[in-house]
């Protein structure tokens, strides 16, 4: 079964990448905007894509590891200094982005939300 992890902020997911690299299962991350108290995204897209993303994990592999990342408020997200955009292991140019860590498969934005489309990153893995 899919091992599903959230954690938030940059360092928070380096701390989990690292500790995960180690066990040689695939991982993907899905890079979302921050939640409010009340558990909703200020991310419109992102909101539309979790539902689709959770619905297609049944097709990843069985010992993969999915991580749920908050890339913190819109404000520091907006920042083109934002820690996200700039490290080598993201590069991330928008959110919501889904990626296989390590490797080249990554889907950004309306693409997140389509399911066919996300069932194929996770069986391709």
């Amino acid at each position: 079964m899919v091992q599903s992890i959230v954690v938030e902020g940059f360092d928070a997911f380096v701390e989990k990448v690292e500790a995960c690299k180690s066990s040689g299962k695939p991982i993907f991350v899905l890079f979302s905007g921050s939640k409010d108290a009340s558990g909703k995204s200020w991310c419109p897209d992102c909101v539309a894509a979790e539902p689709v993303v959770k619905g297609a994990l049944s097709k990843a592999p069985e010992d993969a590891v999915f991580l749920y990342v908050g890339v913190g408020s819109r404000d520091l997200w907006k920042d083109p200094n934002c820690v996200f955009r700039t490290d080598p292991r993201t590069k991330l140019k928008s959110v919501p982005t889904l990626m296989k860590y390590g490797g080249p498969q990554r889907l950004e934005e309306e693409q997140c939300a389509k399911a066919d489309v996300v069932e194929m990153l996770f069986e391709d893995a």
